[in-house]
């Protein structure tokens, strides 16, 4: 997630913590880099200069502070204004009854988005339910039902019926339950009917919150369009949607955050679980590389990753089989993307993008070469010969490099989980 962003903020701050001696040239140029990072991020010159001279300010004066190293002053201090400059701290509250309706310009994600929210609200226990309001964008009802679907979450809508009525019948349809999320048609702020229409909507079934949803791709001009839409109905808060891989994103979080309206969820990726509340601590962590664990036990709870005493025994005993080591490799996708389980790691435990790649790739070849095997090899690896070896690598595409590479892993798992053992390391549950 905006990685060029993070590359360039930890950059410029170990260039200024490397420096053998801490002058005011010194200072000056981290100020820069700091200030050309952010600029390259679409960042609002205005809001860049405000950014950095508050940081030049904070190192002068707390720069000498007994027991704390500048180094530590330094990450201390972007971490803070970049927090500020993001909203600050805050966390998104719903009450018992919620109607949250979406609005934002077409193609902004509102679709896609209706569903990721609706799946992550049930989640957290919420009986939910989406109308689709949306009835100018051909297909717009079809691509939400398919989408829902998949989710396991009901949609109401007619494409024959104005918006109003629509709402006001999928309200009636989901009176049992206490999270209805209503997709509306995408507008341009220009398109003035649109814009009433919408203002209409708010001011007929008055929900309990309106969020505007906004491509993250479009940069500074989230600042427009959040004013634009503030002026029409009563935005109570922020999406940012494609945030992944935009060399505009960071300008689009903070021009966003410059309208003071809070920006409550990110959303990236194709996955109907790649969704998350944002929150500008945490973020903040990500990017200079402190990292989030809370965020990554959170996935690993919504995950729902379970250890059964029995599995957690066998294996801190040194007897895991290829079927364990599948289920183990099953669990970890379930918590999301690999590079995303990494980004909320910790920059001690950070690695590249490269590497990441090449674990990506190996995962995928040993779960087809798991797959290869039969039952009978999975649970005992150690009848594997090289007749069967070369079978297995033939039948999973791979090469019997790449399974012997596999067994030596799970021979390397067996004993690191025997060593974990002996020095009674916790694992899943008491051995």
């Amino acid at each position: 997630m905006l990685d060029d962003l993070k590359d360039g903020l930890r950059a410029a701050l170990d260039k200024f913590i490397r420096r053998g001696g801490i002058d005011e040239q010194a200072l000056k140029e981290f100020i820069v880099d700091l200030q050309r990072v952010l600029l390259k991020s679409d960042v609002n010159v205005k809001l860049v200069l405000e950014f950095s001279k508050k940081i030049e300010e904070r190192l002068k004066s707390e720069g000498t502070l007994p027991g704390i190293s500048l180094k530590e002053m330094a990450v201390k201090a972007v971490y803070d204004e970049m927090t500020e400059l993001l909203g600050g701290d805050f966390k998104l509250s719903l009450g018992p009854k919620n109607l949250i309706m979406l609005v934002g310009i077409q193609g902004s994600g509102k679709t896609t988005f209706s569903v990721k929210l609706g799946k992550y609200l049930a989640a957290k226990g919420f009986k939910v339910g989406i109308i689709g309001a949306d009835i100018y964008r051909p297909g717009a009802l079809e691509q939400l039902q398919s989408f829902a679907s998949r989710a396991g979450i009901n949609v109401y809508g007619d494409p024959k019926k104005d918006p109003i009525k629509i709402v006001k019948e999928g309200l009636q349809e989901f009176k049992d339950r206490n999270a209805i999320i209503i997709d509306t048609a995408g507008r341009h702020k220009d398109e003035s009917s649109l814009m009433q229409e919408v203002k209409k909507l708010e001011e007929e079934v008055k929900p309990t919150l309106t969020l505007l949803v906004v491509d993250a791709t479009i940069g500074q001009q989230a600042f427009n369009q959040a004013k634009a839409f503030s002026d029409t109905v009563e935005v109570g808060g922020l999406v940012i949607t494609k945030l992944d891989g935009s060399a505009k994103g960071g300008g689009a979080l903070a021009a966003a955050a410059a309208t003071g309206a809070k920006v409550y969820f990110i959303s990236n990726g194709e996955r109907i679980g790649d969704i998350e509340e944002f929150s500008p601590k945490h973020f903040v962590s990500r990017l200079l590389g402190i990292g989030d664990l809370e965020m990554l036990l959170d996935k690993v709870k919504e995950a729902e990753i379970k250890v059964s005493e029995k599995e957690a025994k066998k294996i801190m005993k040194g007897r895991m089989d290829f079927e364990d080591f599948l289920a183990q490799i099953e669990q970890m996708e379930k918590i999301g993307p690999l590079e995303k389980i990494v980004d909320m790691l910790p920059a001690p435990f950070n690695v590249n993008k490269k590497e990441i790649d090449k674990a990506k790739v190996q995962l995928k070849k040993w779960k087809a070469i798991i797959h290869s095997m039969n039952i009978t090899e999975r649970r005992n690896p150690k009848i594997i010969n090289t007749p069967r070896l070369r079978r297995i690598a033939a039948g999973s595409g791979t090469s019997e490099k790449d399974v012997r590479d596999l067994i030596d892993a799970l021979n390397k798992g067996k004993l690191m989980a025997k060593a974990a053992r002996r020095m009674n390391v916790p694992f899943g549950a008491s051995p």
